[in-house]
């Protein structure tokens, strides 16, 4: 179901999205939720290739392993 929320931009970037929405024949509210979708995608998850090219790499999946085991185990030091 989907879910409302409350969204405060100032003028300047309300017009921006506006015009987007108007140029891309959609609502504010598409547009925004498409754009920010699109940012979550390319910041936090790879693409086909990138995967693969992380999963052949055993060195890197040995310490990507290592270092989940000791986030699991509370070890080791966490970098802002």
């Amino acid at each position: 179901m989907p879910k409302t929320i409350t969204l405060r931009l100032k003028d300047e970037v309300y017009k921006k999205f506006l015009n987007a929405a108007i140029i891309d024949n959609r609502t504010i509210s598409n547009m925004i939720e498409t754009l920010a979708l699109k940012k979550l995608e390319e910041s936090f998850f790879t693409d086909e290739f990138e995967t693969h090219e992380i999963l052949n790499d055993k060195e890197l999946v040995k310490k990507l392993k290592h270092g989940s085991k000791q986030a699991q185990e509370m070890r080791g030091k966490f970098v802002e």
